[in-house]
Protein backbone atom coordinates (compact mmCIF):
# COMPACT_ATOMS: atom_id res chain seq x y z
CA UNK A 1 0.00 0.00 0.00
CA UNK A 2 1.19 3.75 -0.74
CA UNK A 3 0.76 7.14 1.14
CA UNK A 4 2.16 10.14 -0.36
CA UNK A 5 4.68 11.68 2.50
CA UNK A 6 5.68 15.49 1.42
CA UNK A 7 9.30 16.53 1.49
CA UNK A 8 11.47 18.56 -0.51
CA UNK A 9 11.15 22.22 -2.16
CA UNK A 10 8.26 23.62 -3.75
CA UNK A 11 7.87 22.92 -7.72
CA UNK A 12 5.61 23.55 -10.36
CA UNK A 13 3.42 20.59 -12.13
CA UNK A 14 1.15 21.59 -14.99
CA UNK A 15 1.44 24.78 -14.21
CA UNK A 16 0.59 23.59 -10.38
CA UNK A 17 2.19 25.28 -7.72
CA UNK A 18 2.69 22.03 -5.23
CA UNK A 19 2.66 24.28 -2.39
CA UNK A 20 5.72 23.81 -1.16
CA UNK A 21 6.17 19.87 -0.54
CA UNK A 22 6.85 17.34 -3.99
CA UNK A 23 5.49 13.86 -3.28
CA UNK A 24 7.64 10.72 -2.88
CA UNK A 25 6.01 7.70 -2.73
CA UNK A 26 6.49 5.68 0.68
CA UNK A 27 5.89 1.83 0.69
CA UNK A 28 3.78 1.67 4.03
CA UNK A 29 3.94 -1.72 5.99
CA UNK A 30 0.38 -3.26 5.70
CA UNK A 31 -3.51 -2.15 4.83
CA UNK A 32 -3.74 -1.05 8.50
CA UNK A 33 -1.62 1.33 8.35
CA UNK A 34 -2.88 2.74 5.20
CA UNK A 35 -6.54 2.81 7.24
CA UNK A 36 -4.64 4.65 10.26
CA UNK A 37 -3.49 7.09 8.07
CA UNK A 38 -6.52 7.60 6.14
CA UNK A 39 -8.25 8.03 9.36
CA UNK A 40 -5.96 10.65 10.65
CA UNK A 41 -6.23 12.37 7.14
CA UNK A 42 -9.69 12.44 8.27
CA UNK A 43 -9.74 14.03 11.93
CA UNK A 44 -7.09 16.34 10.55
CA UNK A 45 -9.67 17.91 8.63
CA UNK A 46 -13.27 18.37 9.62
CA UNK A 47 -14.88 19.35 6.46
CA UNK A 48 -14.31 17.30 3.46
CA UNK A 49 -14.66 17.68 -0.40
CA UNK A 50 -15.79 14.56 -1.72
CA UNK A 51 -14.90 14.03 -5.18
CA UNK A 52 -16.08 9.61 -6.53
CA UNK A 53 -15.92 7.98 -9.64
CA UNK A 54 -16.69 4.70 -10.98
CA UNK A 55 -14.60 2.93 -8.71
CA UNK A 56 -17.21 3.18 -6.28
CA UNK A 57 -19.75 1.57 -8.45
CA UNK A 58 -17.97 -1.54 -8.92
CA UNK A 59 -19.44 -3.19 -6.16
CA UNK A 60 -22.87 -2.50 -6.61
CA UNK A 61 -21.76 -4.35 -10.44
CA UNK A 62 -21.44 -1.65 -12.50
CA UNK A 63 -18.69 -1.71 -14.49
CA UNK A 64 -15.49 1.26 -14.77
CA UNK A 65 -13.94 2.91 -17.32
CA UNK A 66 -10.34 2.17 -16.65
CA UNK A 67 -7.67 0.02 -16.13
CA UNK A 68 -5.17 0.17 -13.06
CA UNK A 69 -3.29 2.02 -15.37
CA UNK A 70 -5.65 4.78 -16.31
CA UNK A 71 -5.82 3.32 -19.66
CA UNK A 72 -9.58 3.20 -21.22
CA UNK A 73 -11.57 -0.41 -21.31
CA UNK A 74 -13.40 -1.38 -24.06
CA UNK A 75 -15.13 1.34 -26.88
CA UNK A 76 -14.74 4.86 -26.80
CA UNK A 77 -18.12 6.70 -25.36
CA UNK A 78 -20.28 8.11 -28.32
CA UNK A 79 -19.68 11.95 -28.62
CA UNK A 80 -22.93 14.80 -28.41
CA UNK A 81 -22.05 16.04 -32.10
CA UNK A 82 -22.34 11.92 -33.46
CA UNK A 83 -25.25 11.10 -31.19
CA UNK A 84 -27.41 14.48 -32.53
CA UNK A 85 -26.19 14.12 -36.01
CA UNK A 86 -26.60 10.83 -36.76
CA UNK A 87 -29.80 8.85 -36.58
CA UNK A 88 -27.45 5.65 -36.81
CA UNK A 89 -25.44 6.43 -33.71
CA UNK A 90 -28.72 7.41 -31.79
CA UNK A 91 -30.24 3.78 -32.93
CA UNK A 92 -27.14 2.00 -31.63
CA UNK A 93 -27.00 4.02 -28.56
CA UNK A 94 -30.80 3.17 -27.62
CA UNK A 95 -30.21 -0.50 -28.50
CA UNK A 96 -27.06 -0.84 -26.74
CA UNK A 97 -28.63 1.30 -23.37
CA UNK A 98 -31.85 -1.16 -23.55
CA UNK A 99 -29.46 -3.61 -22.43
CA UNK A 100 -27.48 -2.32 -20.24
CA UNK A 101 -29.68 -0.08 -18.45
CA UNK A 102 -31.12 -3.43 -16.91
CA UNK A 103 -27.83 -3.65 -14.21
CA UNK A 104 -28.18 -0.60 -13.58
CA UNK A 105 -32.06 -0.49 -12.74
CA UNK A 106 -31.36 -3.42 -10.92
CA UNK A 107 -27.83 -2.15 -9.22
CA UNK A 108 -28.14 -0.70 -5.41
CA UNK A 109 -26.06 1.40 -3.21
CA UNK A 110 -23.10 -0.76 -1.67
CA UNK A 111 -21.13 -0.32 1.32
CA UNK A 112 -19.28 2.38 -0.02
CA UNK A 113 -21.91 4.59 -0.85
CA UNK A 114 -23.41 3.81 2.74
CA UNK A 115 -20.45 4.75 4.67
CA UNK A 116 -20.10 8.49 2.79
CA UNK A 117 -23.91 9.00 3.56
CA UNK A 118 -22.94 7.91 7.30
CA UNK A 119 -19.73 10.17 7.45
CA UNK A 120 -22.46 12.92 5.77
CA UNK A 121 -24.81 12.28 8.72
CA UNK A 122 -21.37 13.00 11.06
CA UNK A 123 -20.82 16.24 10.04
CA UNK A 124 -17.64 15.23 8.15
CA UNK A 125 -18.98 16.09 4.47
CA UNK A 126 -19.05 19.59 3.36
CA UNK A 127 -20.15 18.31 -0.08
CA UNK A 128 -20.08 15.42 -2.17
CA UNK A 129 -19.31 15.70 -5.94
CA UNK A 130 -20.01 12.84 -7.69
CA UNK A 131 -18.65 12.21 -11.65
CA UNK A 132 -21.03 9.31 -11.57
CA UNK A 133 -24.76 8.79 -13.41
CA UNK A 134 -25.78 5.86 -11.96
CA UNK A 135 -27.47 7.44 -8.80
CA UNK A 136 -26.29 5.72 -6.18
CA UNK A 137 -25.73 8.79 -3.55
CA UNK A 138 -29.03 10.02 -3.81
CA UNK A 139 -30.25 6.55 -2.69
CA UNK A 140 -28.70 6.78 0.17
CA UNK A 141 -30.15 9.76 1.16
CA UNK A 142 -27.44 12.15 -0.01
CA UNK A 143 -29.86 14.54 -1.46
CA UNK A 144 -27.04 17.55 -1.58
CA UNK A 145 -25.14 15.33 -4.15
CA UNK A 146 -23.77 17.31 -7.17
CA UNK A 147 -23.85 15.00 -10.10
CA UNK A 148 -21.42 16.43 -12.28
CA UNK A 149 -22.68 14.26 -15.26
CA UNK A 150 -25.94 14.25 -14.86
CA UNK A 151 -28.23 11.01 -14.12
CA UNK A 152 -28.67 8.61 -16.29
CA UNK A 153 -32.27 7.88 -14.72
CA UNK A 154 -33.61 10.72 -16.96
CA UNK A 155 -33.81 11.96 -20.36
CA UNK A 156 -34.74 15.03 -21.53
CA UNK A 157 -36.00 16.28 -25.00
CA UNK A 158 -33.61 18.44 -27.04
CA UNK A 159 -36.25 20.13 -28.46
CA UNK A 160 -38.91 21.21 -25.35
CA UNK A 161 -36.61 20.07 -22.33
CA UNK A 162 -39.48 18.21 -20.97
CA UNK A 163 -37.82 15.62 -18.34
CA UNK A 164 -38.19 11.54 -19.07
CA UNK A 165 -38.22 9.04 -16.49
CA UNK A 166 -36.10 6.37 -18.20
CA UNK A 167 -37.63 2.70 -16.62
CA UNK A 168 -41.03 4.42 -18.76
CA UNK A 169 -38.63 4.83 -21.65
CA UNK A 170 -37.53 1.14 -21.34
CA UNK A 171 -40.99 -0.39 -21.33
CA UNK A 172 -41.55 2.07 -25.05
CA UNK A 173 -38.08 0.45 -26.30
CA UNK A 174 -38.57 -3.11 -25.67
CA UNK A 175 -42.46 -2.45 -26.94
CA UNK A 176 -41.43 -1.29 -30.15
CA UNK A 177 -38.57 -3.42 -30.71
CA UNK A 178 -39.04 -7.18 -29.33
CA UNK A 179 -35.51 -8.23 -30.45
CA UNK A 180 -34.01 -6.35 -27.53
CA UNK A 181 -35.88 -8.68 -25.37
CA UNK A 182 -33.72 -11.59 -26.60
CA UNK A 183 -30.68 -10.36 -27.02
CA UNK A 184 -27.92 -10.24 -24.45
CA UNK A 185 -24.49 -8.64 -24.18
CA UNK A 186 -21.95 -7.88 -21.72
CA UNK A 187 -22.40 -4.51 -19.72
CA UNK A 188 -20.49 -1.62 -20.15
CA UNK A 189 -20.19 1.79 -17.98
CA UNK A 190 -22.86 4.25 -17.32
CA UNK A 191 -25.67 2.09 -18.78
CA UNK A 192 -24.00 0.66 -21.69
CA UNK A 193 -23.81 -2.76 -23.41
CA UNK A 194 -21.04 -4.36 -25.89
CA UNK A 195 -23.49 -5.05 -28.57
CA UNK A 196 -22.53 -4.89 -32.01
CA UNK A 197 -24.57 -7.49 -34.18
CA UNK A 198 -27.37 -6.11 -35.11
CA UNK A 199 -29.13 -3.87 -37.96
CA UNK A 200 -29.02 -0.89 -35.80
CA UNK A 201 -31.43 0.60 -38.68
CA UNK A 202 -34.62 -1.40 -37.80
CA UNK A 203 -34.31 0.07 -33.92
CA UNK A 204 -37.14 2.18 -33.30
CA UNK A 205 -35.97 4.84 -31.10
CA UNK A 206 -37.87 6.77 -28.17
CA UNK A 207 -39.63 10.63 -28.82
CA UNK A 208 -40.63 13.43 -26.52
CA UNK A 209 -44.22 12.21 -25.99
CA UNK A 210 -45.32 16.21 -25.63
CA UNK A 211 -43.21 17.44 -29.17
CA UNK A 212 -42.07 14.32 -30.73
CA UNK A 213 -39.12 15.64 -30.56
CA UNK A 214 -35.31 14.38 -30.08
CA UNK A 215 -34.37 12.46 -26.74
CA UNK A 216 -30.88 12.26 -24.90
CA UNK A 217 -30.27 11.31 -21.96
CA UNK A 218 -29.70 13.57 -19.07
CA UNK A 219 -26.02 13.20 -19.12
CA UNK A 220 -23.04 14.95 -20.27
CA UNK A 221 -21.32 13.40 -23.18
CA UNK A 222 -18.06 13.49 -24.39
CA UNK A 223 -17.78 16.69 -26.16
CA UNK A 224 -20.19 18.23 -24.11
CA UNK A 225 -19.47 21.11 -20.78
CA UNK A 226 -20.92 19.94 -17.46
CA UNK A 227 -23.22 22.87 -16.78
CA UNK A 228 -21.53 26.09 -15.48
CA UNK A 229 -24.50 25.91 -12.29
CA UNK A 230 -23.11 22.59 -11.29
CA UNK A 231 -19.41 23.52 -11.73
CA UNK A 232 -19.70 26.19 -9.46
CA UNK A 233 -21.86 24.58 -6.80
CA UNK A 234 -18.86 22.05 -6.45
CA UNK A 235 -16.34 25.29 -6.64
CA UNK A 236 -18.34 27.18 -3.91
CA UNK A 237 -18.23 23.65 -1.74
CA UNK A 238 -14.54 22.99 -2.23
CA UNK A 239 -13.44 27.05 -1.04
CA UNK A 240 -15.65 26.20 2.15
CA UNK A 241 -13.86 22.72 2.78
CA UNK A 242 -10.51 21.73 4.69
CA UNK A 243 -9.39 18.66 2.19
CA UNK A 244 -10.16 16.84 -0.64
CA UNK A 245 -10.89 13.04 -0.37
CA UNK A 246 -10.85 11.14 -3.86
CA UNK A 247 -12.56 8.22 -3.90
CA UNK A 248 -13.06 5.37 -6.82
CA UNK A 249 -11.61 7.99 -9.52
CA UNK A 250 -8.49 7.81 -11.48
CA UNK A 251 -9.36 11.70 -12.59
CA UNK A 252 -8.60 11.45 -15.78
CA UNK A 253 -11.23 13.14 -17.23
CA UNK A 254 -10.58 17.05 -16.48
CA UNK A 255 -14.15 17.54 -15.28
CA UNK A 256 -13.29 15.76 -12.22
CA UNK A 257 -9.62 16.97 -12.14
CA UNK A 258 -9.81 20.31 -11.85
CA UNK A 259 -11.29 20.13 -8.58
CA UNK A 260 -7.46 18.72 -7.23
CA UNK A 261 -5.93 21.17 -9.66
CA UNK A 262 -8.01 24.07 -7.46
CA UNK A 263 -7.23 22.35 -3.92
CA UNK A 264 -3.52 22.61 -4.57
CA UNK A 265 -3.74 26.03 -5.50
CA UNK A 266 -5.62 26.67 -2.58
CA UNK A 267 -2.93 25.00 -0.49
CA UNK A 268 -6.02 22.43 0.57
CA UNK A 269 -4.47 18.37 1.03
CA UNK A 270 -6.01 15.51 -1.23
CA UNK A 271 -6.59 11.99 -0.49
CA UNK A 272 -7.54 9.58 -2.30
CA UNK A 273 -8.71 6.45 -1.90
CA UNK A 274 -8.41 4.54 -5.33
CA UNK A 275 -7.03 1.26 -6.84
CA UNK A 276 -5.20 2.29 -9.42
CA UNK A 277 -2.84 5.32 -10.72
CA UNK A 278 -4.36 8.40 -10.54
CA UNK A 279 -4.15 11.74 -12.79
CA UNK A 280 -3.38 13.39 -9.50
CA UNK A 281 -0.95 11.52 -8.01
CA UNK A 282 1.56 13.99 -7.91
CA UNK A 283 -0.78 16.86 -6.16
CA UNK A 284 -1.63 13.59 -3.18
CA UNK A 285 -1.22 14.24 0.35
CA UNK A 286 -2.38 10.76 0.93
CA UNK A 287 -3.03 7.55 -1.31
CA UNK A 288 -4.51 4.51 -0.15
CA UNK A 289 -4.85 1.45 -2.48
CA UNK A 290 -7.50 -0.73 -1.52
CA UNK A 291 -11.31 -1.28 -2.62
CA UNK A 292 -13.65 1.67 -1.61
CA UNK A 293 -16.34 -0.24 0.61
CA UNK A 294 -13.34 -2.06 2.53
CA UNK A 295 -11.79 1.25 3.01
CA UNK A 296 -14.75 3.28 3.91
CA UNK A 297 -15.70 0.88 6.49
CA UNK A 298 -12.39 0.53 7.73
CA UNK A 299 -12.22 4.33 8.54
CA UNK A 300 -15.85 4.30 10.11
CA UNK A 301 -14.56 1.81 12.32
CA UNK A 302 -11.24 3.78 12.97
CA UNK A 303 -13.22 7.34 13.53
CA UNK A 304 -16.58 6.97 16.18
CA UNK A 305 -19.04 9.48 16.45
CA UNK A 306 -17.96 9.50 19.80
CA UNK A 307 -14.28 10.17 18.84
CA UNK A 308 -14.84 12.90 15.99
CA UNK A 309 -13.56 16.07 16.59
CA UNK A 310 -16.89 18.12 16.26
CA UNK A 311 -16.80 20.86 12.70
CA UNK A 312 -15.68 24.27 13.81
Amino acid sequence: MKTFISEGPAKRRNGVDTTGPTHTPTELGDAQTSLRALAGFVLAHPRLFVLTGAGISTASGIPDYRDANGERKGRAPILLQEFLRSPTARRRYWARSALGWKVLAQAEPNAAHHALARLEALGRVERLVTQNVDGLHRRTGQAGTIELHGNIGRAVCVSCSRVHARAALQQRLEADNPILQTLSANAAPDGDADLESIDFDTIRVPVCDHCQGMLKPDVVFFGEGVPRERVDAAQAALARADAVLVVGSSLMVYSGYRFCVQAVRAGKPIAALNLGRTRADPLLALKVTLPCDQALLSLLDALPSANLREPT
